[in-house]
């Protein structure tokens, strides 16, 4: 399709057997970087991010859809997960948003991709938005799941309502050795019920559950995982190397391209909101939408609804 337009309503959704192959594999920044590619190499660059506890499979039918449109469709594997490595074994295993905003920008340069739309969830998001604020120059558009996810370290101990903090338990419990020690033990029966509580209208089979999961053996799994959940609330040292950033994103910088943000209305973590409280920090025109019967795993649920909204991205 080359003006690169669709709309996906009812479309197949890939069976819990498929996986996102051949992977590849490019050194970028502190890491080689496992992802998956799609799409004419020619055509608008699409970068796809995921989330915790999930993998490059949130974009199972996402992928393909927008590959089919005409676009280059690249989904990495963030630090940490699956086959993606850090290149030196002295380097920091950071989790900090700082760190993947860079990671996304090493990519972009190891693939000489110059712009291209980013778009996540969870994590993902939170890479997107940190890459779309620094580095609008690289960014056509940003898709944020959950709207304005930079960081306000400063400000992260002032407490949410009783019902957020009761769905952050998974957060205070990684501030203790015990929170390591657990997850390091039952990284997989967490990620379940993470994905129950946070999706509750997503019946996903335990094969689906199963093609994500080996993703959590990478070795730094854990190490990744419980230095972001310490760092954002001021708990965990930052790299030093990320230092200038990490001072950049504490002003909260605003994000100048062209965003749409989405909710999924059953969110069990982040709940659906009407996006005002975020609209400040978009100043490049954003677009809000609320996905009904949708969770916080939102491109593997509503993958036609994700998937056109990046192309309305890509379309300008």
């Amino acid at each position: 399709m080359s003006n690169h337009t669709a709309h996906f309503s009812g479309t197949a959704r890939a069976p819990s057997t498929q996986w996102l192959e051949p992977l590849h594999h490019v050194d970028a920044g502190v890491l080689n970087i496992a992802y998956y590619e799609a799409g004419p190499s020619a055509g608008p660059a699409v970068v796809l991010l995921h989330g915790f506890p999930y993998d490059i499979h949130s974009y199972v039918d996402v992928a393909p859809m927008l590959a089919e449109a005409g676009c280059r469709v690249v989904v990495p594997y963030l630090r940490g997960y699956g086959p993606t490595r850090f290149r030196d074994l002295t380097t920091p295993r950071s989790g900090e948003q700082a760190a993947i905003g860079a990671d996304l920008l090493a990519l972009m340069d190891a693939l000489a991709i110059p712009r291209a739309v980013f778009a996540g969830y969870d994590w993902g998001a939170r890479a997107a938005c940190v890459g779309a604020a620094l580095w609008p120059e690289r960014c056509a558009g940003l898709l944020s799941v959950n709207g304005y996810l930079i960081q306000d370290i400063a400000n992260a101990m002032q407490p949410a309502s009783v019902a957020r903090e009761v769905a952050y338990w998974y957060q205070w419990y990684f501030q203790i050795e015990r929170g390591r020690a657990g997850l390091a033990a039952s990284r997989r029966e967490i990620a379940r019920t993470l994905w129950k509580l946070w999706s509750p209208t997503w019946d996903f089979d335990e094969a689906c559950f199963e093609r994500t999961a080996v993703a959590y053996d990478n070795p730094d799994y854990v190490d990744v995982a419980i230095h972001s959940y310490r760092h954002r609330y001021g708990l965990a040292e930052s790299d030093p190397r990320y230092a200038d950033l990490q001072s950049r994103l504490a002003a909260l910088p605003p994000v100048t391209v062209p965003t749409i943000t989405l909710d999924g209305e059953a969110d069990g973590v982040t709940p659906a909101t009407d996006g005002l409280a975020h609209a400040v920090r978009f100043t490049g025109g954003r677009v809000h939408r609320v996905i009904p019967g949708v969770g916080h795993n939102l491109p593997q649920e509503a993958p036609e609804a994700f998937a056109d909204a990046v192309l309305e991205l890509v379309n300008g």
